[in-house]
């Protein structure tokens, strides 16, 4: 890194003008530089020339916008599904995987795009994300969480940014409700989070429609959704297929993460297992064990977005001599799960996806990895949605 990374150059920058408080929940910061006013189709207008307006976020804190932000900064997948649900994905010039990044829900979304191509990468074969090309990129906001980054930059380090680029507004431990440091930090929902996106750029009327689907598609699954005693028990597993052992996540746990499987309701098979955030990463069963749970369904976490050799070891269970006990196994009810690194848009199709694998009796059979749910077990308008995206409808 190079010893000018405070931007100092003598001479004003375009931010000279705007003022600072304390990052991580201590202080406001006014951003947002760019002239644009708003984006075609949006019926929120954006804030005129002579108004501000603040949003507030943990842990960062309060932020206060002069403008809409024109270029974000990016590392998690979740947040560019943020912003493409609300058709903000022109904004985005970075992403901490650009070239692993799934697009295949917007696929079925007319109009709906996103292209990663030129984006930044901030991970190649090593991380590259340091002050020096955050000053590079200069965008107007950073949607990087800052307690996330705690091994990358301190608090002065985040201070010195925001002076001189741009503020940062992020929420990532919401994913499981699992921030384990000593500062202060609240929990959001997907929703939750969806809706401070949705004020930084303006289009609350985005975030509000998209709730709606949400919460009719919610209504007809739960209408349709047998006694708890008589739902099927779930597995959620990662199958280390080197090691013949499962790593064990709560199917029902707290956070975004679990935003597609937590809503179903369904029994963890798991459940005395895995009652600790860190016993999603440790403790890991044996095939044995695995067949004494015995569960009736068995989703692989993470794959559908990203099938892989472990995935496939998983699908291949029918051939272990253990294994093939499994009650899941032998009625052919292994599934790819959906990512935990979703936005609202990932949500509404892997709630469809996990509705149809837990429950395919009420709701169809799902679809594998590379085929789309036929047009009449739909369980959400495909085209309502991408009208909300792309600003031609908020109803």
């Amino acid at each position: 890194m190079s010893d000018n990374t405070d931007g100092t150059t003598g001479e004003p920058t375009r931010r000279d003008t705007l003022k600072y408080g304390g990052a991580l929940a201590a202080g406001t910061a006014l951003a947002g530089c760019s002239e644009l006013v708003g984006r075609d189709g949006d019926s929120d207008p954006g804030p005129t020339d002579d108004e501000t307006y603040s949003v507030t976020i943990s842990p960062v804190g309060t932020v206060e916008f002069d403008s809409i932000p024109e270029a974000a900064v990016l590392y998690d997948p979740q947040v560019a599904d943020h912003l493409v649900a609300l058709g903000q994905q022109d904004r985005i010039v970075s992403l901490g995987f650009p070239d692993r990044y799934y697009t295949g829900f917007y696929d079925e979304l007319p109009g709906v795009e996103f292209d990663t191509s030129d984006l930044t990468a901030f991970y190649t074969d090593q991380l590259t994300l340091d002050k020096e090309i955050l000053y590079e990129l200069d965008a107007d906001i950073h949607h990087l969480d800052p307690l996330r980054w705690e091994g990358t930059f301190d608090d002065a380090d985040i201070e010195e940014l925001e002076q001189n680029v741009a503020p940062f507004f992020c929420n990532r431990f919401s994913r499981a409700h699992g921030y384990q440091g000593d500062r202060s930090y609240e929990y959001y929902t997907l929703w939750e989070l969806l809706d401070r996106y949705a004020q930084v750029y303006q289009v609350q009327s985005r975030s509000q429609a998209l709730i709606r689907v949400r919460e009719e598609m919610l209504e007809t699954i739960r209408a349709e959704l047998p006694p708890q005693e008589e739902r099927p028990s779930v597995a959620l597993v990662v199958y280390n297929h080197d090691e013949d052992t499962f790593g064990p996540y709560r199917l029902n746990g707290p956070g975004f993460g679990k935003a597609h499987t937590r809503p179903l309701g369904a029994n963890d098979a798991l459940a005395e297992g895995t009652k600790s955030y860190a016993s999603d990463y440790g403790n890991n069963y044996s095939m044995e064990a695995m067949l004494e749970f015995d569960p009736d369904v068995m989703i692989h976490n993470f794959d559908w977005t990203n099938v892989r050799e472990r995935t496939e070891a998983f699908f291949d269970l029918g051939d272990h001599p253990v294994g093939g006990e499994i009650t899941a196994v032998q009625n052919g009810r292994l599934y790819a799960g959906g990512s935990a690194l979703q936005g609202p848009i990932f949500n509404l199709f892997q709630v469809e996806l996990s509705a149809e694998q837990i429950y395919p009796d009420l709701f169809g059979q799902p679809p594998a990895p590379d085929e789309s749910v036929p047009e009449s077990e739909r369980l959400f308008d495909r085209g309502r949605v991408a009208d909300i995206i792309n600003g031609d409808s908020e109803q």
